[in-house]
């Protein structure tokens, strides 16, 4: 009897994000506390046939070979010489190049249900290089916290406890921010201002308010110059009234924090009809999502 499994990937917010600097490698060194946040995509995984198929609904994602679920199985069946083939199934809800890590929970969520369908077929380790080779916020989303402190690439990573669950609203601006453009967008701010030092970070936060203190997000000035859809959603999340309003990764996504649920619902309801773009009222994780047998 075949097995299948559903997984949710959620999308995340960065609670803070400092550019600390180029790195040798391409990349830049960086400094992020990742949350999770209850907005995600499905998937149903299973072993099946001889190659990795793909079948999309909701989002049309551009080539199959550059989706990072499919690279994802991909590169699992390379490292644990497996023979039979995945058949993915994806409910795509995170909206993609938004600052939502969707992609990078997609292929995540696609590494746990495959160690799940093979008995952990790849050791720990190997599974966390291949998460890091994807992309940088994949390993976040294999790490097993809800929230989480990354340095390096992001594959430096220091699980934290998660915080008590708050209520959150993402507005989604109807344009695609390109990570690379965003870098060269700050570097070029560089030229004459301080360059991002690292935070004081020495124990996890154990309550919103210390979080408060921390928050911030190098891209955001620079990006919110650039699209004025971005300056407009920040603009129209700090008028609500809500707290701790950022911009997420390089954008495009804002959010911002409500005092309970009936303020996210009622502030999502009223910016959705305002500005006509896609705006959720959620909440953050308390736990990441586990996997269930179908």
């Amino acid at each position: 009897m075949k097995q299948v499994v559903s997984i949710r990937a959620p999308a995340k917010v960065n609670l803070l994000l400092r550019v600390l600097g180029p790195r040798g490698d391409g990349f830049h060194e960086l400094e992020t506390i990742f949350q999770a946040i209850d907005f995600s995509d499905e998937l149903t995984v299973e072993l099946a046939g001889d190659s990795v198929e793909l079948e999309v609904t909701g989002a049309d994602l551009g080539p199959i070979t550059d989706n990072l679920a499919v690279r994802a199985a991909e590169a699992f069946r390379r490292v644990a010489g497996l023979e039979t083939g995945v058949r993915i199934r994806l409910a795509k809800h995170i909206p993609a190049g938004a600052g939502l890590g969707g992609g990078s929970s997609d292929a995540a969520a696609v590494l746990r249900a495959l160690q799940h369908l093979t008995g952990e077929a790849v050791p720990a380790q190997a599974l966390s290089t291949i998460g890091a080779e994807l992309g940088s916020d994949v390993p976040f989303f294999l790490c097993g916290s809800p929230l989480a402190l990354a340095r390096g690439r992001g594959e430096d990573l220091s699980p934290w406890p998660p915080l008590p669950v708050a209520h959150v609203v993402v507005v989604c601006p109807p344009v695609h921010v390109a990570t690379a453009d965003a870098y060269a967008a700050l570097s070029r701010s560089r030229l004459s201002t301080v360059v991002s030092t690292r935070a004081d970070l020495d124990a996890a936060p154990t309550n919103w308010e210390s979080v408060v203190e921390l928050a911030r997000n190098d891209f955001e000035s620079v990006v919110a110059d650039r699209h004025p859809e971005v300056r407009e959603a920040l603009e129209s999340l700090r008028n609500s009234g809500l707290q701790m309003v950022m911009l997420s990764g390089s954008g495009a996504a804002c959010f911002g924090f409500a005092r309970g649920a009936k303020e996210a619902e009622s502030t999502a309801d009223r910016l959705s009809a305002e500005l006509g773009w896609r705006v959720k009222a959620t909440r953050s994780l308390d736990e990441v999502p586990s996997i269930s047998l179908m």
